[in-house]
């Protein structure tokens, strides 16, 4: 309750008299103040939270700002702040990376939901050739005797066919299992070399969908920001949420091994073990979760 109370004063009283007094006392409003103190994802999310908590309606609608209309956007927030931009320079540079950031992280997040949401179907085309690229990449000097094929399990699919097992990802899952099988693969080879160990293995394809999960779970909590608003200068894009996959396939792939699970039946509990690790370093400023091979 004491918490609550706080921020309704801070929110309604405190907030506006000590961004008046510091606007007094700088000559600067609260925005340039922000750009003068701080960079990378601190920067972006302080000036993300000063608009979302601003009373003014122009403040406010520019975080829900598309790209093509950020250019507009930072001239009517100048407007509205009496920003010269003779005397500030840098502020509409900074303010339009800011914006782009902020819109291109809600994009992106449409963005994979969209792909997340269309199911693997057996009678598209592109669907099965993904599919197939997949078998080709992981088992290059192995033929895959027929689409319906117990040979599935050889790369961790749990049937004869691997579209029941895309069901809670839909086609999401699949285009992360290619995209690292293609981009990194022989990280990809090992890891399902390594997932074929008689007492610590896993199912790899299954694992790289429940990845995908993760990853997506992250980005719709808002918890990716900080590392996306580090990693993109500019907008974030499908391309960096692969990126951020294959990190957490290759990182959960070290972690197992090194956990040394009792079987495969725990893989839950190591799973979210392993997801508030994610999640904790997700919480630093100066997070940006690469790939380093």
């Amino acid at each position: 309750m004491f918490i609550s109370l706080w921020e309704f004063f801070y929110g309604h009283f405190f907030r506006f008299w000590m961004k008046w007094l510091l606007r007094q006392m700088t000559g600067k409003c609260e925005l340039q103040r922000i750009f003068d103190t701080y960079a990378g994802a601190q920067r972006t999310h302080r000036i993300e939270n000063s608009l979302t908590y601003s009373k003014n309606k122009v403040l406010q609608k520019a975080t829900l700002v598309i790209e093509s209309e950020v250019d507009r956007c930072v001239e009517d927030i100048m407007k509205e702040k009496n920003i010269n931009p003779e005397k500030d320079a840098s502020f509409k540079i900074c303010m339009k990376a800011c914006l782009l950031q902020i819109s291109g992280y809600k994009q992106l997040y449409l963005d994979v939901e969209s792909v997340r949401k269309r199911p693997y179907d057996s009678d598209n085309l592109q669907h099965e050739k993904l599919l197939l690229k997949l078998w080709n990449l992981l088992m290059p000097t192995k033929k895959l005797k027929a689409r319906i094929s117990k040979q599935w399990a050889d790369i961790g699919f749990q049937g004869d066919d691997p579209k029941t097992d895309f069901r809670g990802m839909g086609i999401l899952g699949l285009i992360n299992l290619v995209y690292f099988s293609e981009n990194y693969t022989s990280e990809a080879h090992q890891i399902l070399s390594r997932s074929n160990h008689p007492k610590l293995g896993y199912s790899y394809a299954i694992v790289g969908i429940n990845l995908t999960e993760m990853a997506y779970s992250l980005l719709k909590s808002d918890a990716l920001k900080f590392h996306l608003y580090n990693f993109v200068p500019g907008v974030p894009t499908m391309e960096h949420f692969h990126q951020f996959y294959c990190y957490l396939v290759y990182e959960f792939d070290k972690f197992w091994f090194e956990e040394k699970p009792e079987s495969i039946m725990y893989f839950n509990v190591y799973r979210e073990k392993f997801h508030e690790k994610i999640k904790r370093l997700l919480l630093d400023y100066n997070v940006s979760l690469t790939l380093k091979i």
